[in-house]
């Protein structure tokens, strides 16, 4: 005898495109869904979408929230694919706010060109960056930290909120020495400040960031440059923040001018200081902790948008540093 269902809820979908864009090719997003939700059974009946939920209610809400998120992300001319659905039906679970408004922002960094937050955390640093004068945006490698840094100001820039764009790294080498480079110091520290070019010539293309660059406009130097200056009327980004001496982080955030904004990225697992050296993002928060206008944003594992397989890599290492200052203590 089969167990009736404990409750029952329909989704009514206005239209024939609309619903075969939500299911998927072949009801792919549908059975996504169906295999993520224990206890639950979703059926697609013409223009419907028929949840029949078998144990917790809630589950059933949960999967009607799932839809609704979907169909305005369609409804809005975002597309779906099997990540996006998966990232909706994670927030969702993890009782976000408003998954689809995570898809939906956008940062305007050309003509016609967007870039886009892809999780709740990722989101959050967005909109610290538009409320805020400093933004310390902390996390892993792969949580998009620098990435939409640049893309933030790029839109600065080209709304003409700030007049130039200044970017910068501690030349600080991870096993190895400045020294044995080749060439002048422009040359050996180039290699540091290279990911900001590669992010530069994605989202403006490499003409278009020579001729910014050559304006000044675009300014890209290793931290030891920033000494004894004041950046009015920029748009300045601190990447890698977590190789800064405590003395080096001070004499930076010391620099800020009027109208300008300021984003320190860095991750507090990958410290290449040695000599057991104290990194100054480490202590950051403690120094500035109740000063208004800045803003602390921690990214998480959860906010991985490279390959699978760095997620787990980077949740691996948490769990193992983890269980190591629990031995230690």
């Amino acid at each position: 005898m089969t167990t009736p269902p404990a409750t029952q809820m329909r989704i009514r979908v206005p239209s024939n495109h609309l619903m075969a864009d939500l299911l998927g090719e072949r009801d792919a997003y549908l059975l996504q869904v169906d295999e993520a939700f224990a206890d639950t059974r979703i059926v697609a009946r013409g223009n419907e979408i028929v949840i029949e939920d078998f144990g917790d209610p809630d589950t059933g809400e949960m999967v009607q929230t799932v839809f609704d998120e979907l169909l305005i992300l369609i409804q809005e001319g975002e597309s779906l694919d099997q990540d996006r659905v998966a990232r909706v039906i994670d927030m969702v679970k993890r009782d976000v706010p408003s998954p689809s408004g995570v898809f939906t922002d956008s940062i305007k960094v050309g003509r016609g060109k967007h870039v886009r937050p892809k999780t709740h955390g990722q989101k959050k640093y967005v909109d610290a960056v538009r409320e805020n004068t400093m933004i310390f945006g902390i996390g892993p490698a792969g949580t998009g930290k620098t990435y939409l840094a640049m893309a933030c100001a790029i839109e600065a820039l080209q709304s003409g909120s700030v007049r130039r764009i200044i970017l910068t790294r501690p030349a600080v080498e991870a096993g190895e020495r400045l020294g044995f480079l080749p060439g002048d110091l422009t040359a050996k520290v180039d290699p540091y400040l290279r990911p900001l070019y590669d992010a530069l010539y994605e989202m403006l293309g490499p003409e278009e960031t020579a001729r910014l660059m050559e304006r000044g406009t675009i300014e890209i130097a290793p931290l030891a440059y920033m000494r004894g200056r004041t950046l009015n009327d920029a748009f300045v980004v601190l990447d890698e923040a977590q190789n800064t001496s405590p003395e080096q982080m001070k004499m930076f955030l010391t620099r800020l001018g009027f109208n300008s904004k300021m984003i320190v990225t860095g991750d507090i697992t990958q410290v290449d200081l040695d000599g057991g050296r104290t990194s100054g993002l480490r202590t950051i928060r403690r120094v500035l902790r109740n000063i208004g206008g800045i803003s602390f944003i921690e990214l998480t594992g959860d906010d991985v948008v490279r390959h699978r397989i760095v997620a787990a890599i980077v949740e691996a290492y948490r769990r193992y540093e983890e269980k190591r200052r629990e031995q230690d203590a």
